[in-house]
């Protein structure tokens, strides 16, 4: 019976896809009084590959107490909103928004490689469209633990990137650290009367950034 070309080319790709698995068996046989010793003997080499990973989330994201690292693509939004009589009397404003409500939000790294550095960059001032800004030095974070005995510390938000944070691993090079990011609107300035900032405007967002080895 005549094969189609076809046919064929799957053929050859099953017999090459076996190859490495004949080339890797192995038997041994021994016979007489070999077979007391050194007796018959088959040897297996075995070999796990670890990935890297680094999982960083801050806000809205996936579990990671359970393992379940995936990316999940929500940008939340911090609103903040002084009263007009207390505009720039220094008293601090808490927001609204996050993924734990009242301006808060869940921040944690899971990492398998060595130390991890992080950061936050913003493009520049918080600005209302209008020529006029507000510094980012407004908006400050405090961390609080959830999980991991030590909360895992926020940068300080500036025009611009922030001081590098360093997570140090310990002698497994492993590290789960997480935390509840508050963050509050300073309310010592008095900017003129606008809406600043806002999604991915007018130098709105932040950007996170965790690296590694």
């Amino acid at each position: 019976m005549r094969m189609s070309n076809f046919t064929q080319a799957l053929l050859t790709a099953a017999v090459a896809a076996s190859l490495p698995l004949v080339g890797h068996a192995e038997s041994n046989v021994q016979t007489g009084t070999a077979t007391a010793t050194p007796g018959a003997t088959a040897h297996v080499d075995f070999q796990v590959t670890i990935p890297k990973v680094l999982y960083l989330r801050v806000g809205s994201g996936s579990s990671y107490t359970t393992s379940v690292l995936t990316s999940v693509g929500t940008v939340d939004l911090i609103q903040f909103a002084p009263a007009a009589a207390s505009v720039g009397n220094g008293t601090a404003v808490a927001g609204t928004g996050g993924d734990l409500t009242g301006g808060v939000e869940t921040a944690a790294i899971v990492s398998n490689s060595g130390n991890v550095t992080l950061n936050a960059t913003a493009t520049g001032a918080l600005g209302n469209g209008a020529g006029d800004t507000i510094p980012y030095t407004q908006i400050t974070t405090a961390a609080t633990t959830i999980t991991s005995a030590t909360a895992l510390p926020a940068p300080a938000l500036v025009n611009g990137t922030s001081t590098n944070v360093v997570l140090t691993a310990p002698a497994t090079k492993v590290i789960t650290q997480d935390a509840k990011w508050t963050y509050s609107y300073a309310n010592t300035t008095k900017p003129p009367a606008g809406t600043y900032g806002g999604v991915n405007v007018n130098n709105g967002r932040v950007v996170y950034t965790a690296t590694m080895p």
